[in-house]
């Protein structure tokens, strides 16, 4: 179970999370993103429509108690995660686009995660409370506009911001991997492969999908594996906090195990994905893109 302190911990890091996201743009990157449309809008194809039916398809055919059903949708329905800009980078991406794409999907997933969420727990007969996402995405939202804000009023401030909004997505893992997993190693231990199956394949045929719908849609190299790995991606302290909040009791480990284990493993998955991404791309790294 999550316990009181890590529900403090796990909301304080998700402020500073989505905190870090607003301060990570400006006006200047939407008006680009509405000069160049398409990249974007097939990356967000890929994020509510390939990862949701792809934690549907999961449900369907792996053998998966009803609590772990609802991690697994809750947590392929979430928006991509801040850490996916660290990745974008390292694998010689498109920086400026993984940025808005993870912002743009934060915004818009305040009105499609619920939607998502209501029609396949419709669909595969699950119990999620739509009323307990909404508001924990609408108050999501507030750091956001306050991180824009900071940016607005402060470049160095807004980077700074960013940059800690960044590092604590990777400290949240981190916090997992110290504090929730080995509090609850029996658990884990006696989790089915299903569930473990179910945690790594999100991921990996996220990022796979997502890069190879990019290509199917003409993007270029840069932009194909930003759309891959933005996809794979997804935020797992937001979908940490969601169930923390919204489901308590024993029966809170099952909805928490596939969000934990994807947080774990999606650091090993998204390092390989890196790996290979610059294995076929040996021209030297890009400096990042001023947001």
């Amino acid at each position: 179970m999550v316990g009181p302190l890590e529900q403090i911990l796990s909301a304080v890091i998700v402020f500073f999370v989505m905190l870090g996201m607003g301060a990570s743009l400006t006006p200047r990157d939407f008006r680009s993103a509405l000069k160049k449309p398409h990249g974007m809008a097939i990356g967000l194809a890929c994020q509510f429509g390939i990862m949701p039916f792809l934690g549907f398809c999961l449900v369907a055919l792996l053998p998966l108690a009803d609590a772990v059903a609802v991690g697994v949708m809750i947590m392929a329905c979430m928006p991509g995660g801040t850490t996916s800009n660290m990745f974008t980078y390292f694998a010689r991406g498109n920086l400026a686009l993984s940025v808005l794409m993870t912002v743009a999907s934060t915004i818009c997933g305040v009105v499609l995660i619920p939607l998502m969420l209501a029609f396949y727990a419709g669909v595969l007969d699950l119990t999620i409370p739509p009323e307990n996402i909404v508001v924990a995405l609408v108050i999501v939202m507030v750091p956001v506009a306050l991180g824009m804000a900071i940016r607005r009023a402060s470049a160095k401030a807004g980077a700074l911001t960013e940059k800690l909004g960044s590092w604590l997505g990777v400290a949240f893992i981190v916090f997992l991997v110290g504090s929730w997993v080995p509090r609850n190693a029996t658990f884990l231990i006696e989790t089915s492969a299903a569930t473990y199956t179910a945690a790594i394949t999100l991921g990996l045929a996220g990022i796979v999908l997502g890069y190879g719908a990019a290509l199917l849609f003409r993007l270029n190299s840069r932009d194909a594996r930003t759309v891959g790995i933005e996809t794979g991606l997804q935020n797992g302290p937001l979908a940490f906090s969601i169930i923390a909040f919204t489901f308590s009791g024993e029966v809170q480990q099952s909805y928490m195990a596939v969000p934990a284990l994807y947080s774990v493993f999606i650091v090993i998955i998204a390092s390989l994905a890196t790996l290979a991404f610059r294995a076929v791309d040996t021209r030297p790294a890009e400096p990042a893109q001023a947001l």
